[in-house]
Order: structure tokens, then C-alpha cells, then sequence
């Protein structure tokens, strides 16, 4: 069981390098360097500020945060939190549906 993660609440990219090798027969050293390649181009679309949509999945979206008077929740005191960029993810409505057990037959890709 070397290697298996076996805490099934967290799939790692560990994990998904050795799901490609299973189920496309790639060398394991292929199949990390694929993965690695997908997740690079995922991140470097991502740093550009653009969008990242995979069909049946869901989206992928960098939003621009201004600058914001907020609180400390301990003391009550006023801070300032910098402008920032955060990255949120919106599912599909397939990948929703799924979560929920519900029929996806005839529900259209985001």
C-alpha cells in the first residue's frame, strides 16, 4: 500500500499521476510529467487573470479584491486589507447534480 493515500476525503496529484498511468498505460514518469504540464497550463492561465472553464466540471475565475476597511474579530480593531486577488471556483451544473445523486441526463455542460 506504499504510496495510496488512505484518507479517501483527499485526493492528491500524487493520486492522479497513478490514475493517468492505470488507466492510460503511460510510464509513471509520463504520466507525472503530463499531469505537471496540465496543472502548469492551468496555473499560468490562471496567474494571467483568465478564465478556466472544463466542460462537465466547472470554472475556474481570478477576481480582483480592492482594498477594504475591515475588523479584527478579537479586539474590534479597524484594519486594512490590501487589494488582492483571490481565485474562486463555480461547479457545473452537471458536477452539482452529481454531488446531489440527481439524473444528469439532458443537463447542459457550463
Amino acid at each position: 500500500m506504499a504510496g495510496q493515500n488512505l484518507d479517501r476525503s483527499t485526493m492528491t496529484k500524487a493520486d492522479i499521476v497513478e490514475k493517468v498511468y492505470q488507466k492510460i498505460g503511460f510510464s509513471k514518469k509520463e504520466a507525472s510529467e503530463l499531469v505537471e504540464m496540465v496543472f502548469g497550463q492551468l496555473k499560468d492561465v490562471l496567474c494571467r487573470g483568465d478564465k478556466v472553464k472544463i466542460s462537465g466540471f466547472g470554472n475556474f475565475v481570478v477576481r480582483e479584491k480592492k482594498e477594504r476597511i475591515g475588523r479584527n474579530p478579537q479586539t474590534g480593531e479597524q484594519i486594512k486589507i490590501s487589494a488582492r486577488r483571490v481565485l474562486t471556483f463555480r461547479p457545473s451544473q452537471v458536477l452539482k447534480a452529481m454531488l446531489n445523486g440527481e439524473d444528469i441526463t439532458g443537463l447542459k455542460d457550463d
